[in-house]
């Protein structure tokens, strides 16, 4: 045995161990091959090949932005239309009025309209705690008066501002203020038809005692106190109104959303006791969810604040600031147009009406539908004289076409039927205010239906 030890060295034993170590080594490659072949990638390689296809998707991801780049942000634009490589099959959603057209000239102004909001800004309820409005911040209360002195579309002297989440809220906090509470019966809120979609729906979704929606102010013939909504320039069809219930005992609310150089010649101020204005339509920031009213009597916009703070406890102070930055940089560019952007209201109103130009013409080669004619008028804010180009398009399908939504549905165009807004089925509303890119793909569409038009309407009537 000690002759075996001497013989077999502790060099020896090395070399046998790393021939037996080798030896295991290949033996485990080898099986493992053969259980890959028969059973598919280990969970090793599958990761490493997904990391591959997730690099490669990421360059392929990369190319395409690069060699497409929309002229706005992607966040939104699903809900205008589902996208393909020619346009030929998208789906053209123009229901709402998304006022993604204004992004270009907000992505012109750069660090101009941008904020910074510390952590420690804006923790209190209050803004102004001795103010009517407590919650009405002071410096977008300044800007709103800066800005309607300088479009001069609006009274502000003598009024109380009331901010609220959208022009929406502040309708609500309206038909709070102006019903009495102890009533007999609800207050009947009317409007002429063609009135905006919304307003019977948002009258009577609590079911609330104090007020209720009695439809369309042309009819309305009930003795006693009223609410009449005068819409002007008019959501869906543009038109400049006034009010048309011809009594006494009634109390007008005028909404004027759309009264802005972009949409409609700025012929004078509006001075009436309840006016609503909204950032969305004006400066297009749908997302800032922030309108105001310009209220005479004081007892009403009390009754206005208090509906406010019983609903939401106020309004977002970071939209309100943001909304402020907005309005300012909007009243600059009016004040000064050598800016490299130019105003707000110039861009906004060479596009609209451009749109409207394009759009008469499809309808012209189409030969099937018809749109409101107006008449021009002098702006005193732009120093010209134009007819209106509204936010809208108040489109009618012409016979034998009988559903106009349900037609332009056939046809990947979708809108909104005048059945929501108090009349027939024949009429539409055209949102004029989406993408350049989709606006585009709509009016050339349009202008084509007339080649499938026995096809259509075939499927329209059936």
């Amino acid at each position: 045995m000690a002759s075996f030890f001497r013989v077999f060295s502790l060099r020896n034993l090395l070399v046998l161990s790393l021939a037996l170590n080798v030896s295991l080594i290949w033996r485990v490659l080898y099986e493992k091959e053969d259980s890959e072949a028969i059973n598919g990638p280990s969970l090793d390689n599958k990761r490493e090949a997904f990391r591959t296809d997730s690099m490669a998707s990421e360059a392929q991801a990369t190319q395409r932005t690069h060699l497409y780049i929309p002229s706005s942000s992607s966040s939104s634009s699903s809900s205008s239309s589902t996208v393909d490589s020619n346009g030929r099959d998208r789906v053209i959603n123009l229901d709402h009025g998304d006022p993604t057209m204004y992004e270009r000239y907000w992505q012109q102004t750069g660090d101009k309209s941008t904020i910074v909001i510390p952590g420690w800004q804006s923790m209190s309820y209050f803004s102004d705690a001795g103010s009517l409005c407590w919650f009405l911040e002071p410096e977008f209360a300044k800007e709103i008066i800066r800005l309607h002195k300088i479009v001069g579309n609006a009274v502000t002297e003598d009024r109380h501002i009331v901010v609220g989440t959208g022009s929406t809220q502040l309708y609500q906090a309206v038909l709070y203020a102006l019903s009495p509470p102890d009533a007999a019966e609800p207050l009947s809120v009317v409007s002429a038809a063609p009135y905006y979609s919304s307003y019977p729906s948002i009258t009577d979704c609590l079911k609330s005692g104090l007020y209720k929606w009695a439809g369309d102010a042309q009819s309305f013939s009930k003795e006693g106190p009223y609410i009449e909504l005068v819409t002007s320039p008019n959501n869906p069809d543009g038109h400049v109104r006034q009010s048309v219930v011809n009594k006494s005992g009634g109390i007008l609310v005028h909404d004027l959303a759309y009264y802005w150089p972009q949409y409609s010649p700025i012929a004078a101020a509006a001075d009436h006791d309840i006016m609503l204005f909204t950032v969305s339509k004006s400066t297009g920031h749908a997302g800032m969810r922030i309108g105001w009213a310009l209220v005479k009597d004081e007892e009403v916009a009390k009754k206005m604040v208090k509906y406010v703070e019983l609903n939401t406890i106020g309004v977002s102070k970071d939209s309100q600031l943001r909304a402020a930055k907005v309005l300012q940089v909007a009243t600059d560019g009016c004040k000064y147009p050598a800016s490299e952007e130019g105003s707000l209201f110039d861009f906004a109103a060479n596009v609209m009406e451009e749109r409207w130009k394009l759009l008469r013409a499809a309808v012209r080669q189409s030969g099937l539908f018809t749109l409101p004619e107006f008449s021009p008028g002098l702006c005193r804010f732009l120093n010209s004289s134009f007819a209106p180009r509204p936010a809208f398009a108040w489109l009618k399908c012409e016979a034998p076409i009988e559903d106009c939504e349900a037609f332009l549905r056939s046809n990947k165009i979708l809108t909104r039927g005048g059945k929501h807004f108090g009349v027939g089925p024949q009429y539409v509303r055209i949102s004029m205010l989406d993408r350049d890119e989709i606006y585009d793909v709509f009016v050339q569409r349009l202008s084509t239906i007339h080649l499938r038009q026995s096809m259509q309407v075939d499927e329209t009537v059936e």
